[in-house]
């Protein structure tokens, strides 16, 4: 039976896969009504968990190190709740099996961005050759296509697993309707946004530190 992460752990593992968020991002992230959003994020903010910072206007929530290890320690015992027993096997199995499907989709998110040139050097893409784009957001489908049943697996022990392949979906029409800027483009909006938050997921419940060896 799958099951809902508390909202604290929600609101602090928000912060964690965005990076750096204000409190409505952090909000609509899982699905928090917006002031118990704010409410516990001014409660992590007081436990020196989260920290704000501005720049430029704009502002932001970002994790401290006490809060990073405050998410490590809630996710793990998340995974040891489950009455089953075999969340902790999903999780990995699903990490696991992601890998190659990673090197895939940042491969294609490379090659949208640069295009081989004369004398083996990468120019930046143009966007002129529609076959090659054409190429370059199959590949993308297919990678998304590819990571459903993983995403229903892991959805099936934590709720919060859900809405990644709508929010994959939704950015690759986007990139296919004309809009360039959903494919590898900065935040949450585009296919390599989404992909980044849910290996960073992922990486985070599994608790395996980014670049090392999984195993299921």
């Amino acid at each position: 039976m799958s099951r809902a992460s508390e909202p604290a752990l929600l609101a602090l593992h928000a912060v964690r896969v965005l990076g750096t968020a204000d409190d409505a991002a952090v909000a609509a992230r899982y699905g928090l009504d917006a002031a118990v959003a704010r409410e516990l994020l001014l409660d992590l903010e007081a436990l020196g968990h989260v920290t704000w910072s501005e720049f430029g206007g704009t502002g932001g929530w970002s994790l401290t190190g006490r809060g990073r290890a405050e998410d490590e320690r809630l996710l793990a015992a998340e995974l040891a709740a489950d009455p089953a027993g075999r969340a902790v096997e999903v999780v990995r199995g699903v990490l696991a099996s992601f890998g190659p499907l990673n090197a895939r989709l940042l491969r294609a998110c490379t090659d949208w961005q640069l295009r081989p040139a004369e004398g083996g050097r990468l120019d930046v893409n143009d966007h002129a050759d529609a076959a090659w784009d054409g190429r370059v957001l199959d590949e993308l489908a297919d990678v998304v296509d590819a990571v459903r049943p993983l995403l229903a697996r892991a959805r099936d022990v934590l709720d919060r697993f859900g809405g990644y392949d709508r929010r994959l979906d939704d950015a690759l029409a986007a990139a296919r309707a004309g809009d360039g800027s959903r494919v590898a483009g900065l935040g949450a909006a585009s296919v390599h946004g989404v992909w980044m938050e849910l290996h960073e997921d992922l990486l985070a419940t599994a608790g395996v530190p980014r670049g090392a060896d999984v195993t299921p």
